[in-house]
């Protein structure tokens, strides 16, 4: 399998819910629905004696159907620390009415939240699919009952005039017993107005009506911060300040890992469950915060930023084999459909089908193993401390404008340096090794001038358009040799198709023109960069 890289763009090991293995096998790889429906809800703390309010006269409403009453039993899970909670997601497995099943409720913004459901299985087992979307946040901590929850809950569907379900009032009369820590139990009563169909201004229609007994919008986030009481934690929020031009330049980097972070938070779960471009996408998170410290290096302890780069090199080279073997098998089924019919072999299709799948798949279980691992995890946790708290020198809180600038442009005279050493290659292969070493430089020069765009405006993004144009035509390139370097081998298999050869050599001819085609490219992209800087 070849191992260059394509261009397309403290906790113990995870508990038992994490894949173990491919759930999408390569080769039948299509996008997966891994979201739930969209919540958008409104509570109310209500008195136990509130005379409920005539619904019918909230604007819009025409008509309120007839109520429903259900028990409902609920526990919610989160881990001894209540990392969900800190996040505010909700995760429960919840007996009686409609929806029974467990629930995962992950923030949305302002009054919403994604509710993901699950049948429900066994008790105190969490399903898979949701446990995927928590790994990155629980990081391998146990999930536990950590309250439970008994309600009698009255539901009244409100309609509008042409029949459309507009919203559901619910309510709720609550009993909840937190478990860890565990804690006196309480009683309350709670009113819920949930959108259907309804728009966003139908809460503000309802307030008044539903203030009107004496209610108050809920001073709770949830049912069960409401039961945990005083152990509910506080919000996870870090405050990441946004770059200035005469702000310290340390922000500027610690943004754009803040970023990154972000980018694995948010591509983690689709790793886990095979989602289309996931890991392509966590491996371009590791690539950029990779970019950013060699760039900023100089602004930070040594000792620190080299241990983070080595930790994210690790991680790239486990996402590597798989999204390489998934871009290269794209590559040559379309380059197989474009040679003269005479050449294509069926036989020789299956040939490279079977290399790069099989590459792939093992390749995906080793992304799926390491993503359960406590290495990948403190990563994790590395990189937020290092946003939290950076190992700045003083440099690093001298202003960002100036700063910046010397260091971005440090890095496009890189560009420049390994751009002539590529004139004095000795050979074919000297000169793919220098063409890649190109390569990477312009990414680095690319994500060095994504970090700056807000500092830098115009400037910042000529140079990063540029320098990202070089790097995707040397991408081309790389992907070129390393696709000859297969077909090479491939061809020297005793065990090959009787008709692979001639198939075989005509691929090996396009990739020979797609070599000399991007070089050529690259040289004319590789001008275009030439003296583009950034003003102190």
């Amino acid at each position: 399998m070849p191992t260059g890289e394509a261009h397309h763009g403290g906790h113990q090991q995870a508990h038992q819910f994490a894949a173990a293995e491919p759930r999408v096998p390569l080769g039948v790889l299509t996008a997966m629905d891994t979201t739930g429906k969209l919540e958008m809800e409104q509570k109310y703390d209500a008195g136990t004696s509130a005379v409920l309010p005539d619904l019918q006269v909230i604007e819009g409403v025409d008509r309120v159907a007839e109520p429903v009453t259900d028990q409902l039993e609920a526990v919610y899970f989160d881990t001894p620390a209540l990392a969900l909670a800190a996040r505010r997601i909700t995760l429960r497995r919840r007996t009686g009415g409609a929806d029974e099943g467990w629930h995962l409720k992950l923030p949305a913004g302002a009054d919403q939240r994604e509710e993901i459901h699950a049948p429900l299985g066994q008790p105190e087992r969490v399903p898979e699919e949701l446990s995927d979307h928590l790994q990155v946040f629980i990081r391998g901590e146990e999930l536990v009952p950590v309250a439970r929850l008994s309600t009698r809950r009255t539901t009244y569907r409100l309609y509008a005039p042409g029949g459309e379900h507009l919203a559901d009032f619910a309510d709720d009369h609550v009993h909840a017993e937190a478990l860890r820590p565990p804690r006196p139990a309480v009683d309350w009563r709670e009113w819920e107005l949930e959108l259907v169909h309804g728009t966003a201004e139908l809460f503000e229609a309802a307030a008044a009506t539903l203030t009107s007994t004496g209610a108050n919008p809920s001073a709770h986030a949830s049912k069960v911060a409401r039961a945990l009481g005083d152990a509910w934690p506080a919000e996870f929020s870090p405050r990441t300040p946004k770059p200035r031009k005469k702000g310290p330049a340390v922000d500027v980097v610690t943004a754009y890992i803040d970023a990154r972070i972000g980018d694995f938070i948010a591509n983690d779960p689709g790793v886990r469950m095979g989602a289309p471009d996931s890991v392509h996408k966590m491996r371009s998170a590791t690539r950029r915060a990779r970019s950013a410290l060699a760039t900023y290096r100089k602004l930070f302890n040594r000792s620190a930023v080299r241990e983070l780069q080595a930790e994210l090199k690790w991680l790239g080279q486990v996402l590597g084999p798989a999204r390489d073997a998934e871009v290269m098998l794209e590559r040559l089924r379309q380059h197989i459909l474009e040679l003269p019919e005479e050449q294509r072999s069926g036989l020789l299709a299956e040939m490279i089908d079977q290399e790069l799948v099989t590459a792939h798949d093992a390749g995906y279980r080793n992304v799926l193993e390491t993503l359960r691992t406590g290495r990948y995890f403190r990563l994790l946790g590395s990189l937020e401390d290092f946003r939290d708290h950076p190992p700045a020198k003083p440099r690093a809180f001298r202003p960002a404008r100036k700063v910046t600038a010397k260091l971005v442009n440090k890095a496009a005279k890189r560009v420049e340096r390994a751009r002539k050493a590529v004139k004095g290659s000795a050979d074919r292969a000297a000169r793919d090794t220098a063409w890649h070493e190109v390569r990477k430089d312009a990414k680095r020069l690319r994500h060095a001038g994504e970090s700056v765009l807000e500092i830098h405006g115009k400037r910042a993004a000529k140079l990063t358009k540029a320098a990202g144009r070089l790097q995707t035509v040397l991408g081309d390139h790389q992907d070129s040799v390393m696709a000859t370097a297969l077909l090479r081998r491939l061809a020297a298999t005793k065990d090959r198709p009787a008709d692979a050869d001639r198939g075989i050599a005509g691929l090996l001819e396009m990739e020979e023109r797609i070599a000399r085609k991007t070089q050529n490219k690259a040289r004319k992209a590789g001008k275009k960069l030439r003296g583009l800087r950034l003003r102190p």
